[in-house]
This record gives structure tokens, sequence and C-alpha cells, in this order.
């Protein structure tokens, strides 16, 4: 029988400051989102965050110190629990997630919408849009209702957002804004979004540090009032030398579940369901485990650290944990379950951005239920590495990895 391989990221999913982290923030040097996230468990709900299955999953292996505010570990599986540096400059989902796939985003550009402002008109109005500036501030309103901004929600001038309400532009006029966008963008990321708002969103609009200025998204309502739409337009990759397009042209299945069916591209067919509900992900990638390769994304816990809400984080874990036993009975030791984030997203560190964190690497494959500590790795891209060596496809084109490690299971 051949190999399958999971892999689940938990957006946000940090463990701990990495030893830069303050570089771009001074309190970030504390950040620790699941840390964080368990104490206020303990705190405001008078228990400990009940993740058993993602503690026996190699959770509290790497974080024993959290052993009383995180739920006694149930191992459901052969499990190895390490942690990863993330390998790419700051905290960011669509780095994080190509990193993990095996490209180098070393090349990744922070930039101000400002300094290009006059560049992104020009190649609005080109392509047939109206483009006018919004009250003399750096920010574009393009055919009267979207707004070209900074993302203030991850580190400045790492990202750059089109916006608009889904009640005054379809999500199809958003995307076709913010591809012309994205071909003059020097930065990681241009992200669509459509969403509901019962105000202009002008109206949310705020400075960020450093200079940057934007829609200020948790207080838009668009992550509340049900409907968002997203797609994010990544920086150019060599998208045949990873993991998902390898696999896929070595025979193997391959599904895209969540974020993860927006941010990944591949030449070759794959199985793409994106979607942002925590339960509806999760129940696609129970009935995807165990055959080929699944890359999953649970965006939902992001969400809420950028709205700065562990009571919804706390949930989401925990929601996420229930789901872990039906995904694990599909598993047999052919199959390898990894779970891990992107980067950390502390919703108690004081600001909606991102957080230069370690993230878990909790792997697990079926056999008798154990936990063990595994060897850290120095890259998300020794993950990818090692999810290829699994699945025996050739070593090399999909590995930009750096420790040389590999997770702390048999492959």
């Amino acid at each position: 029988m051949s190999r399958s391989a999971t892999v689940l990221v938990l957006d946000g999913f940090g463990a701990g400051a990495m030893p830069d982290a303050a570089l771009v923030r001074a309190a970030d040097a504390a950040a620790d989102t699941v840390g964080s996230v368990a104490a206020w468990t303990s705190r405001s709900r008078g228990r400990p965050l009940a993740v058993p299955h993602l503690a026996g999953l190699g959770l509290t292996a790497v974080r024993p110190d959290l052993g009383d505010v995180l739920a006694a570990p149930v191992p459901l599986v052969r499990a190895s629990g390490a942690l990863a540096g993330l390998g790419y400059p700051g905290a960011d989902s669509f780095a994080g997630h190509q990193t993990l796939m095996g490209a180098d985003m070393s090349h990744v550009v922070l930039c101000r919408l400002a300094d290009r402002l006059d560049v992104v008109a020009a190649a609005l109005r080109v392509a047939g849009h109206l483009v006018s500036t919004l009250a003399d501030l750096p920010v574009l309103v393009v055919d009267g209702f979207a707004l070209v901004h900074d993302n203030l929600e991850a580190d400045p001038g790492l990202n750059w957002n089109v916006s608009a309400r889904l009640d005054d532009l379809d999500f199809a006029a958003i995307l076709a804004i913010a591809q012309v966008v994205r071909s003059v963008a020097p930065v990681a990321r241009v992200i669509a979004v459509g969403g509901r708002s019962d105000r202009p969103l002008a109206d949310a609009v705020r400075p960020g540090p450093d200079g940057t200025v934007g829609l200020d998204t948790p207080a838009s309502g668009f992550y509340r009032n049900g409907g968002l739409r997203v797609q994010h337009l990544g920086a150019p990759v060599d998208h045949a030398s990873q993991l998902h397009e390898v696999a896929a042209r070595a025979g193997h299945r391959v599904v895209l579940i969540g974020k993860a069916a927006d941010l990944l591209v591949t030449s070759a067919p794959a199985d793409r369901r994106p979607g942002v509900d925590t339960a509806a992900v999760l129940a696609d990638v129970a009935s995807a485990a165990g055959t080929g390769l699944v890359v999953a994304n649970v965006q939902q816990t992001d969400l809420a650290g950028h709205s700065q809400d562990p009571a919804a984080f706390a949930s989401l874990l925990e929601t996420v944990d229930r789901a872990l036993p039906g995904i694990a009975a599909r598993l047999g030791p052919d199959d390898l379950l990894v779970v891990t984030g992107d980067h950390g997203n502390d919703p108690s560190i004081g600001h909606p951005f991102h957080t230069r964190e370690l993230v878990p690497v909790l792997a697990g494959t079926g056999g008798a239920p154990s936990t063990r500590r595994g060897p850290d790795l120095a890259s998300l891209a020794d993950v990818g590495a090692s999810v290829a060596r699994w699945l025996g496809l050739p070593e090399g084109p999909t590995s930009c990895a750096r420790s040389g490690s590999g997770i702390g299971l048999r492959t």
C-alpha cells in the first residue's frame, strides 16, 4: 500500500518567541500563543485547555511547562513532538506555507503602499479602473468602493490588501483589482478581501505602525458578520519544485483544504477545497486523510489572534482537538499526520499582528499509541522535506531544509 501524508496547519499556532522576535516589536520577545491561550483558559474558565489529543500528539512533550494548564495527554497514535523555526523573514501565512512546501522565501520585501502609490495607481488606470486617494491618505479608492491599503495585521509593509464590501462589489471584481495590484507589488502578498459591514469602510481606516495606513479589518465587521471571502495572491515562487507539485507529478492524489487551497499553486491536478469555517475544514480533512497528500489550513485561529480574542482561540483549538480522533482513525502505519503552525498570533500580546514564534511540529502515524520528544527543526522547510521522504519523493527538489533533521518518526 502506498504511503500518505496529511499536514494540518493551525494558522497562528505559535509556541514561544524566536530569538529575533523583538527586532520588530520589543514586546514580542514574550510572545507565546499556546501558552497565553492555555493560561487564559485556566484563569477565565477555571480549567485546563481541553486539548488532550494535541497534548498526546506531542504538545506536552515540547511544552512540559504547560502541564498544569493543558489537559492530560491522550495519545491516539505513535507520535513525536518537536519545535521548528520559521525559516523565513517575519511572520506571514503566505511565506510560511511556501516555506513548508520547500520554497526559499528569504527574498520577501517589506514595502509600504505609500512608497509605490503612484505606480499602483497608474497600473490600475491602465487596466481601466477609476482611481482616487482617500482623504489625502496613502490609500487608493478603486471604482468608488474598493480600498487598496497596507495590511495592518502583519508586520508593517509585508502585505497589501484590496478590500471591499460585498454589497458594493462582487468578489470577482475585488479579485480583478487585486490581480492588477499584484502585478506591480514587491510585497509577499496582495490579499483580496470581501466581507459584510454595516458602515462605509473608510470609517475603519486608521494609521498603523511605521507609517502604514490601512483598513482595521476586525473593526470593519468583516470577521464577525459572516460571508467573508479571501484570496491570497503571493509573490512569485518556483511552484514546480514544491512538495505538493512534486507529489502530484509523482502520481499522488493531492488535496488542498481551507486557506491552503488559496495559498498553494500547482500546475498538476489537485483537489481544491477552499473555505474558512473550521468545522467544514476539519470535516474535509477527516474525509481525505489517509490517501495521497493532504495539506489543510485552519484559518479561524489566526482570525482570533488578529481580533485579540483568547476565548475564541481557545475554543477553536478545542474544536480541532475534538476532530483529531476521527482523523487518527484513518491512519495506518503507512499514513502520516503532521499538525503544525505557520507563525504565531498571540491574542494576549497587546497588538493585532502576527508574532514571530517557534511552531509545534506534532507528527503521528498509526500504531500503538505513544508520545516522544523528537529533534527540533531549524525551518518549516525541514517539515516539508520530511514529508517528501515519507512519501518516497526524490531527494532535493522539494527542500530548502536547514537542519538536516527530520520529524521524529522513522521515514
